[in-house]
């Protein structure tokens, strides 16, 4: 642990001081969920800064960690780090300065100046989604040397965009409530602020369009993780092996955030999927499980193939 820290220390300087600042800021935001009382939208005030930081150390790691692995370095992608920095800190800035003032940072249109701060986080946020796409670009060009790190890396960097344009639904005119002021929601078929799983917030009473958007951020951790559980449990399978496999989960993952997604649209509360949603989860789960069996397979036969 304590040499996996000091190698973070040198991983890409603004990102790390980034994710520094942001764990500060968590901590920070947790004293103020258990001593400020003050409730918005049904939950604690400083519990959105609480989430974002948390979400923001652990994209800015993650980040800094794969460009870590770049054969390397990439003066692109170190411009669209500098940009995915400072557009993370308008973000940051606007949501805490908000909770100061004891407002709402998204869908506020009550006034000319929280309109004002909602469209610059917009901004801020399509920015950032070029930026990051920036990065991609770089990583699929420069090629990682490990082919299931670099497979693990590029799936994570792709899925985390769709979990981003996941959010997009949350501001169309399909989500205006119709309450002066409000110009958009997260949840579906029922009002923001309604009871809500414990810490994240979902609601189950309706579709909550947040669940799809941080399935497919995750991503970003998820299948780098997946890769080296591979690459540390199953040491029998070859590299290629482990490649298809990966192509299997960042295809099933892609397909589970759209399907989050469309559940939620339709105004489904995660807990209670209706038939279908329950047909289309059975239906990834086989085929996920049927193309992982017929890597492995294949993997039997080129073996048994040597072997004569």
């Amino acid at each position: 642990m304590t040499t996996l820290l000091r190698r973070a220390t040198h991983w890409n300087r603004p990102l790390m001081v980034f994710v520094c600042a942001m764990a500060v800021l968590a901590v920070v935001a947790a004293v103020g969920i258990l001593v400020d009382s003050r409730v918005l939208t049904g939950a604690p005030i400083w519990l959105k800064p609480f989430k974002f930081s948390v979400s923001f150390v652990l994209y800015g790691a993650t980040l800094a960690w794969m460009l870590s692995l770049l054969p390397r370095r990439s003066r692109a992608a170190e411009w669209a780090v500098t940009v995915i920095v400072a557009m993370s800190v308008i973000e940051m800035m606007v949501i805490v300065g908000q909770v100061v003032r004891g407002q709402t940072s998204h869908f506020n249109g009550t006034s000319a100046l929280n309109s004002a701060l909602f469209t610059v986080m917009g901004a801020a946020i399509m920015v950032l989604f070029v930026a990051h796409l920036v990065i991609g670009i770089v990583v699929l060009i420069r090629r990682i040397p490990d082919r299931a790190a670099s497979t693990a890396v590029a799936w994570g960097l792709g899925l985390s965009l769709l979990g981003m344009l996941a959010a997009v639904p949350m501001v169309l005119p399909m989500q205006e409530p119709g309450i002066d002021g409000v110009s958009g929601a997260h949840s579906v078929g029922v009002t923001d602020g309604g009871p809500g799983l414990p810490v994240v917030g979902w609601s189950t009473t309706g579709g909550d369009l947040r669940i799809g958007h941080f399935v497919g951020l995750h991503a970003l951790q998820a299948l780098p993780i997946l890769a080296i559980l591979l690459s540390r449990f199953a040491t029998r399978l070859d590299q290629r092996t482990r490649v298809r496999l990966l192509v299997v989960a960042g295809s099933a993952y892609g397909v589970l955030t759209m399907l989050l997604t469309w559940q939620a649209l339709r105004g489904q509360p995660l807990l209670r999927p209706d038939a279908g949603t329950l047909v289309a989860v059975a239906a990834l789960l086989v085929a996920t499980a049927t193309a992982s069996g017929l890597v492995l397979a294949r993997r039997r036969r080129t073996e048994l193939a040597l072997a004569a």
